[in-house]
């Protein structure tokens, strides 16, 4: 899984047309990349560029997008991916699936003006804010750019939220006698040793929310996560938890129980440990309801500039988000897609239940500083 490490996301820019220009002065998308005057690193929409059949044939043209950090299992990426490359007929090479949100960062930054840079990154949504702080990103709107809602996006096109979901335990029923509902009750003696993480909060998005979700179950708030931490060093303290990462292996093998991680990993957990006999029960706790997306963003200096913008249109699309629905992930136009009768409707339905929808989310400014504070207090919490 995008260990549980996955992903953890402005300005500035000066958002520079350049070569688009012309063809949206135009009023009729020209096509400017047959005569050559597209240069794809600068453009900002598929309009820009001389429309979708330009933006397509470009892409068509590079044959290969480099992604980082994009696990087969996570939110049903594996036929994201498969669906793409038979649609464009492009390869999609990924390194490291199992790679942080600070790994893909690292790997933009070391490898500018190289071949081997990513063309895309997915992170956790503080991620693509620290990137585009850092100069990383290069601005583009998809289409449904103005679908997004504005809490959603940056307003240059430079990040945009993709998919997310609730912090949920996941359960191994044929190993603890009462699978939990609430942090309240990960306290209890028999879960001695049983409640992990998928990574470390510094670096894991998914393991950084499981300390906000048990922040906001003890008197936390978007401004304050230290009693997440606190509650953490607790468990510790008494023994219940377990520093184990959580992952499908260690979870078929009864070695992490009880795992802390976004419902759309753990539902499909379930259906992955159903065939191998494993009863893998998914529950959003009910005194800690947190939810965040994760955020898509194209490398200002992407080897493969079209193919990352006809990546991020494909992602956007009504396809696009039906798939990562039928990995249990929430896309971001949802809504819309309800709204407009597009949505896959037998996903929607399978989607674990929340007993009350989570429509907040902290801002840049809380995000980062409860970032900080976890970043720097988890070790001396669970040492």
């Amino acid at each position: 899984m995008k260990t549980p490490l996955r992903r953890f996301s402005a300005m500035g820019a000066a958002a520079l047309l350049l070569g688009g220009l012309a063809a949206c002065s135009s009023g009729n998308a020209a096509p400017a990349e047959s005569k050559g005057a597209v240069d794809w690193k600068t453009v900002t929409s598929a309009e820009a560029g001389g429309g979708m059949d330009a933006l397509i044939a470009a892409a068509k043209k590079e044959g290969k997008l480099n992604a980082i950090a994009l696990p087969n299992d996570w939110a049903n990426y594996g036929e994201v991916i498969s669906t793409f490359e038979k649609k464009y007929g492009i390869k999609v090479e990924v390194e490291n699936p199992d790679a942080s949100s600070a790994d893909e960062l690292n790997a933009v930054s070391s490898r500018k003006g190289q071949d081997r840079s990513p063309d895309v990154i997915d992170v956790g949504h503080d991620f693509d804010v620290q990137a585009a702080k850092q100069g990383l990103l290069a601005p583009y709107k998809v289409a449904s750019f103005g679908k997004i809602p504005d809490s959603q996006k940056e307003a240059t096109g430079l990040w945009y939220n993709d998919m997310g979901g609730y912090v949920s335990f996941g359960c191994d029923a044929g190993l603890v006698a009462k699978c939990p509902t609430k942090f309240s009750e990960l306290t209890d003696p028999q879960y001695k040793g049983k409640v992990a993480l998928t990574g470390n909060p510094a670096k894991s998005s998914s393991a950084y929310s499981a300390v906000f979700a048990a922040a906001l179950a003890n008197g936390g708030s978007f401004d304050n996560v230290q009693p997440g931490l606190d509650f953490f060093a607790k468990l510790k303290q008494i023994g219940n938890f377990n520093p184990v990462e959580a992952t499908p292996a260690t979870m078929e093998k009864g070695e992490t129980p009880i795992a802390i991680v976004w419902d759309y990993r753990n539902a499909a957990y379930a259906d992955d440990l159903k065939t191998k006999g494993i009863e893998w029960k998914v529950a959003i706790p009910e005194d800690g309801v947190f939810s965040l997306y994760y955020s898509q963003a194209i490398v200002k200096w992407a080897p493969h500039p079209a193919a990352a913008r006809l990546w991020q249109e494909f992602l956007y699309s009504t396809e696009g988000q039906n798939l990562w629905l039928k990995g249990y992930a929430r896309p971001v136009l949802l809504p819309t897609l309800i709204a407009d009768g597009t949505v896959d409707k037998d996903s929607l339905a399978r989607l674990p239940k929340v007993a009350q929808e989570k429509t907040s989310y902290p801002s840049e400014e809380q995000g980062q500083k409860a970032k900080s504070t976890v970043s720097d207090g988890w070790t001396k919490a669970v040492s």
